[in-house]
């Protein structure tokens, strides 16, 4: 019997087709991933070498003012990029992952980003995860839609149900060679990705097989579903493609949409101009009431004293350091409505499975907007951790020689997430669960 459905299946053109168009797709979504991880490796590596050669050629002609030194040099932190990235590229072609920082008021530079051409951002990146998201879901409904109503068009469904004591299974094995056929075609792809990105059999690499096969599951069963209600073909077809365009494009952008009213972000701007007006205001300011406030955040360098001089390295950092001091309750609040955004986002994405599933790949990959928060959180420190051992010298006019400066390389952040199957996977199985009930009520209301 199956065997016989089989070649009916694939006697069909339009199944090659969807299933070629899929594997095409996903290969070169898969091709698309491996350059943009080839480019993020390729600007740690320069990162590297350019922070040697800049710190090198820098020490060659400031070698007795620190302070000057230290405007000019910049220090790296880089957010680990794993190759699992390239199958859900996600936040990580707008946020930067290297940051290279001075010194100096860390405000002004923390969110400096590459240059991108603007089109691309628009369109964004035909990774594995819009290929899963997007394209899958259209297939499976090109396959399923007329699973019942053609057979009853074509007027063979009656000798079907008379030959077939349970003629429902009949369209169960149907649905089955299909789903076994796109679930084989993902498959392909997930270990040719194996392959070519050169990916770790791990935790994350599991979940994002398992998410993926949940949510594929979950449009098989809602296709399912709607042949269930008995309608003609036309009817079927017109509402799956309506399902798909209010899950995967209507429901995400009004939900954006309400999250960004919901959230607005002045604080960005008024970030930017307190830490603008911050520091140079400082310049018209006494020092002394400038000093007065870097001694109640430092108080451990009070020691140094007040300078008397008109310019002063003790006294300049101190003005940098202000700028961030009176611009960080719009900062915290910035930060507190990215959080509030990305959990809001998060708990209403439980019943859109689409966007569920990219906040998950995006999880998994390290690639959302949650990581991208905890890097910016990550440079805080490290950039607070740079200025507390630097100060001290440069305060102390301490000669520049007296520094192995050699030793400094960039340092790596790495964020340590563990999955919560549950969530990760309870809403897709929920939803395809009800599905299956759904379907089962609706055959058992009448006879096929």
């Amino acid at each position: 019997m199956y065997l016989l459905l089989f070649k009916n299946f694939f006697r069909s053109r339009s199944a090659y087709l969807g299933l070629a168009f899929l594997l095409l797709s996903g290969i070169v979504s898969i091709y698309i991933g491996k350059q943009f991880i080839d480019k993020q490796e390729n600007n740690i590596e320069h990162t590297a070498k350019y922070q040697q050669d800049h710190i090198q050629r820098y020490v060659k002609y400031f070698d007795k003012e620190a302070g000057l030194l230290l405007y000019y040099l910049k220090f790296g932190l880089v957010n680990n990029t794993d190759n699992l990235n390239a199958l859900s590229v996600g936040q990580r072609d707008i946020n930067p992952s290297v940051q290279s920082l001075t010194i100096r008021n860390l405000e002004g530079q923390k969110y400096d980003t590459d240059l991108n051409n603007p089109v691309s951002l628009l369109f964004g990146n035909l990774d594995l995860g819009f290929v899963i998201i997007f394209l899958f879901p259209l297939v499976i409904i090109s396959f399923c839609y007329n699973l019942l109503s053609e057979e009853k068009e074509e007027s063979t469904w009656v000798l079907v149900s008379v030959q077939s004591p349970e003629p429902i299974m009949i369209l169960f094995r149907k649905l089955l060679i299909r789903f076994l056929s796109v679930i084989g075609v993902f498959m392909i792809l997930m270990i040719l990705a194996f392959i070519i990105l050169d990916l770790s059999f791990n935790t994350a690499f599991f979940g994002f097989v398992s998410v993926s096969l949940f949510y594929l599951s979950f449009w098989f069963a809602l296709s399912f579903w709607i042949v269930s209600m008995k309608k003609n073909s036309s009817i079927n077809a017109a509402s799956l493609l309506s399902f798909w365009i209010i899950l995967i494009i209507v429901l995400p952008a009004l939900l954006n949409n309400f999250i960004i009213n919901r959230y607005p972000l002045p604080e960005a701007l008024d970030t930017v101009i307190e830490q603008r007006e911050g520091y140079h205001a400082k310049w018209d300011t006494d020092k002394k009431a400038t000093m007065e406030k870097f001694y109640k955040h430092y108080p451990q360098f009070s020691s140094f004293g007040y300078p008397k001089e008109s310019f002063n390295w003790l006294w300049y950092y101190a003005m940098q350091q202000m700028g961030d001091d009176e611009s960080k309750a719009q900062s915290d609040q910035l930060v507190h409505k990215l959080w509030e955004r990305e959990k809001m986002s998060r708990s209403l994405s439980f019943f859109i499975p689409g966007l569920h599933t990219q906040f998950q790949f995006n999880d998994l990959t390290q690639s959302g907007l949650s990581n991208q928060l905890k890097f910016m959180q990550a440079t805080g420190k490290f950039h607070e951790k740079m200025r507390l051992y630097f100060y001290p010298k440069i305060f102390a006019n301490e000669p520049v020689n007296n520094l192995n400066w050699d030793s400094f390389r960039p340092e790596h952040y790495h964020e340590d997430f563990q999955p919560n199957w549950w969530a990760m996977l309870g809403p897709l199985f929920i939803f395809s669960l009800l599905l299956g009930i759904l379907t089962i009520q609706n055959f058992r209301k009448s006879v096929l």
